[in-house]
């Protein structure tokens, strides 16, 4: 079961990896980062640490049983005890539940670890992946936004109500 590790400052080369092996892939459902933050990434990693450290973010890489980053979840912008949630997973490592799973036990970290009471996410319309993964670990929609110019989704979470299908459940 691959792990979830709140980011360090040795995690930057894997996660640089990660993001330059699926740039192309994670382009085609969400803004794309652009060059510089590939360009500037050991500042822009060692800066998101400095926010960490400081408890505006909760940052974490998924990590597999090899030591390779296969995804990240990230709790930002928290404020009033709740946050922003964004996620991605590796295209090597989707479709089979990863997403779902890891999703469903951050939410569990966001209240038992960081005392988050509730989680925002949004997601395009376009990207049936991510708004089913939300559907599955108890997000409800509350609105259309834009993002980067796209049509989106905003969700929210209570996370003192329980998902009505297992955070586990797989991924179709």
């Amino acid at each position: 079961m691959p792990e979830i590790q709140r980011l360090r400052l040795d995690h930057g080369p894997a996660l640089l990896a990660f993001e330059e092996e699926n740039r192309a892939f994670f382009a085609a459902s969400i803004p794309d980062r652009g060059n510089a933050y590939f360009a500037r990434f050991d500042a822009r990693h060692a800066a998101l640490l400095a926010e960490q450290a400081a408890g505006s973010h909760h940052f974490h890489v998924v990590v597999g049983d090899g030591g390779e980053v296969l995804g990240r979840v990230n709790l930002f912008d928290v404020a009033a005890d709740s946050a922003e949630l964004g996620y991605r997973i590796a295209e090597k490592a989707g479709r089979r539940g990863l997403a779902t799973n890891v999703v469903g036990r951050i939410c569990v970290m966001a209240a038992d670890e960081y005392g988050l009471t509730a989680l925002r996410a949004a997601t395009t319309v376009d990207n049936a992946g991510s708004r089913a993964v939300l559907a599955r670990t108890g997000f409800r929609p509350v609105g259309e936004i834009l993002l980067s110019g796209r049509p989106g989704i905003r969700y929210l979470r209570h996370l003192n109500d329980a998902p009505d299908v297992p955070a586990g459940g797989a991924e179709r």
